[in-house]
């Protein structure tokens, strides 16, 4: 079923009709380097392969290199995930998709801007096509 997407960003609004779903959320907050959420805190290499178990998750294969966008304030009992981009050498690595990864997953090589700013997660964090 399309559902209607609308995306406010600063001076302009985009309506779209998508085709997707909306996911649980995995945290009812993330930290982020400015209060868009839209600067690359830093990037980090993958130390082993992961499988997405969803749509909401990236496929990361050991070397790979994430941009992380945000890191998910971890609650209770779930992991500590976040979010971010694989680039890789061949298409199929999902060069630019944007995803949830666990972070013990990855190390940290350069830190661009401290995630200092914690905001609430929207459903659109979860939202997958």
């Amino acid at each position: 079923m399309a559902r209607l997407l609308l995306l406010f960003l600063p001076g302009l609004v985009a309506i779209s009709a998508v085709h997707g779903i909306f996911m649980d959320r995995l945290a009812s907050r993330k930290l982020c380097a400015d209060d868009e959420c839209v600067y690359t805190i830093s990037l980090a290499r993958a130390q082993e392969d992961y499988s997405a178990p969803d749509c909401r998750f990236i496929n990361v294969k050991k070397g790979q290199w994430i941009y992380v966008y945000s890191k998910l304030v971890k609650e209770k009992e779930a992991g500590e995930f976040w979010a971010g981009s694989v680039y890789g050498d061949q298409p199929e690595d999902e060069m630019g998709t944007v995803g949830y990864f666990p972070s013990n997953l990855v190390q940290e090589q350069h830190v661009y801007q401290e995630a200092t700013k914690e905001v609430p997660t929207t459903d659109i964090d979860f939202f997958c096509e």
